[in-house]
């Protein structure tokens, strides 16, 4: 169904002003966009093929806001397709610390408008060119040394996300003289854990999400993102990037036939872990690539590949935050620079040590050479406590979104160098412990070999938003998705990935060669 604009056009004096309760509308400033291309890659919007978006035409209606007494600034972005909209409204999720508008996001909504959607994303008051880095040196996070800003946290971790989406739906109404029929969520890690809030908090704002690789624990995944270069700069120990190569290598082949097919990828990591041993390889020689000479396993690689996948622990020993899966980029997660005669360092060293600066210390201006085990610690517990109440994804009383009708599908790669696997399975866990039939409207789905949000080995679920929409609208369930496997010498091969806690097997009846969808089941 397509709904044809009726004389109405791309200027102020078509929106009234929007309601935001707890806000003050600084501007809504109005831009008709003609002829708009761009090339929208795979990966881009996770769930969704490639698209060429070619000649669109849309009026983007940019809405400046601000909480009074908090000092914050808000830009709501949205997008309106100028005709055919197909009724619904998509809203593409961040990216790190980018809650929206930038090229991850306008890609997103680009394949949207010619498509039909309406579209929206929000800065959360984050400047574009965020990062860890950026923000603490662009005084974002800090408001003063010693003080951080909170608010800002509390904008870009929930606040924010629904105010988009309210926005949003009153510019559609006055635009088209009614509200969407549907509404959409897409988003993958910040984006996954954007979603994961708006099914938590505000069950009514989006009917179907799409919540994948989500930053769910933010604390711990701060934690574990610099485990690594602790670990590494704690015990002394630095080994080649060419040597982490080498072993993730190792452990495919020792695993891959796990779940009884050879392609190449890791679909039971819990098996593997038990199977795969590092330290039998130590001595294990190879030709690194990089250095174009031989060279051996080490013990401080298999150490530090042991830290990566066992993940951070207190320094008495105890558990902190669970690993990266064996199979996952070793070399990317525990990255290391190494001069021509073989010395390396962390290259996360630097963001380990801003990372104390600016929430621990709070003070840029400090010199900071190590961190103690004991610090390390402190760190954990501090991140804990700050963002408990912000950017924390993790209540699993989902009852509220299930009522609405919500339905949600989340993805997560096994393959993951970015965000654990093993938190996205813990926090479904805690979902069906509350709600043994929570699978009726909230499903997880483990990739092989797929890196974080795209990428790797593993293949892309380019079909899984369409059924999301199957699902919301005419309540088809999946039951399974179909991925395609890069091969060498560029061909695919058809695989499927099912919710948890089935898994994709592959019938007895068909031939190895032929790796079609329809030789595959989820058991």
């Amino acid at each position: 169904m397509t709904y044809l604009l009726a004389n109405h056009s791309c200027t102020a004096s078509t929106f009234s002003t929007p309601t935001l309760f707890g806000a003050q509308i600084l501007s809504v400033d109005t831009n008709l966009v003609n002829n708009y291309s761009l090339d929208v890659p795979t990966g881009w919007r996770y769930t969704q093929p490639d698209v060429n978006v070619q000649n669109i035409t849309f009026c983007n209606i940019t809405v400046t806001y601000t909480h009074p007494g908090l000092n914050d600034t808000i830009n709501v972005e949205t997008w309106l397709p100028v005709e055919d909209w197909n009724e619904r409204l998509y809203a593409p999720g961040g990216g790190g610390w980018i809650a929206g508008r930038f090229i991850l996001q306008y890609g997103p909504m680009a394949a949207a408008i010619q498509e039909g959607y309406a579209a929206v994303t929000t800065d959360a008051g984050v400047t574009t060119d965020a990062s860890m880095g950026s923000s603490l040196s662009a005084e974002w996070a800090l408001l003063s040394p010693g003080n951080l800003n909170l608010v800002a946290f509390h904008d870009l971790g929930y606040v924010t996300l629904n105010d988009a989406a309210i926005i949003a739906k009153e510019l559609i109404q006055s635009y088209y003289g009614q509200a969407p029929s549907y509404s959409y969520w897409n988003g993958c890690s910040q984006g996954g854990r954007q979603g994961s809030i708006l099914a938590q908090q505000y069950p009514t704002a989006y009917d179907g999400i799409i919540a994948a690789a989500p930053a769910l624990f933010w604390a711990e995944l701060m934690t574990v993102s610099v485990w690594p270069a602790f670990y590494m700069d704690f015990t002394k120990q630095y080994p080649h990037s060419c040597e982490l190569t080498k072993l993730t290598s190792l452990a495919v082949s020792v695993c891959d036939e796990l779940d009884g097919v050879e392609d190449g990828l890791i679909a039971e990591p819990e098996e593997c872990r038990q199977k795969f041993s590092p330290s039998d390889y130590i001595g294990t020689v190879f030709n690194c690539s990089a250095t174009g000479t031989n060279m051996k396993i080490s013990p401080a690689a298999v150490a530090v590949a042991n830290a990566v996948w066992d993940g951070p622990s207190f320094s008495d020993g105890e558990f902190m935050w669970y690993g990266y899966e064996v199979g996952s980029d070793l070399a990317k997660i525990a990255a290391t620079t190494c001069d021509e005669n073989g010395q390396c360092i962390p290259s996360g060293r630097e963001q380990l040590h801003k990372m104390y600066q600016g929430f621990i210390l709070r003070d840029l201006s400090t010199n900071i050479t190590k961190v103690t085990h004991e610090e390390f610690d402190y760190m954990f517990r501090t991140f804990k406590r700050i963002f408990s109440s912000s950017m924390a994804a993790t209540d699993p009383n989902l009852e509220d979104f299930k009522n609405a009708g919500g339905k949600m599908i989340t993805f997560h790669g096994l393959a993951d160098d970015a965000i654990t696997p093993a938190s996205t399975l813990k926090y479904y866990k805690q979902v069906m412990e509350l709600d043994n039939k929570a699978s009726d409207f909230f499903q997880y789905y483990r990739i092989p070999g797929l890196a974080h949000c795209w990428g790797g080995a593993g293949g892309q679920p380019q079909s899984m938003f369409d059924q999301l929409r199957l699902w919301v609208e005419n309540g088809t369930a999946p039951e399974a998705s179909p991925v395609k496997i890069q091969q060498s010498g560029n061909t695919t091969r058809d695989e499927i990935i099912c919710p948890y806690p089935k898994k994709a097997t592959f019938k007895k009846a068909c031939t190895k060669s032929a790796f079609t969808a329809e030789c595959w089941s989820c058991e």
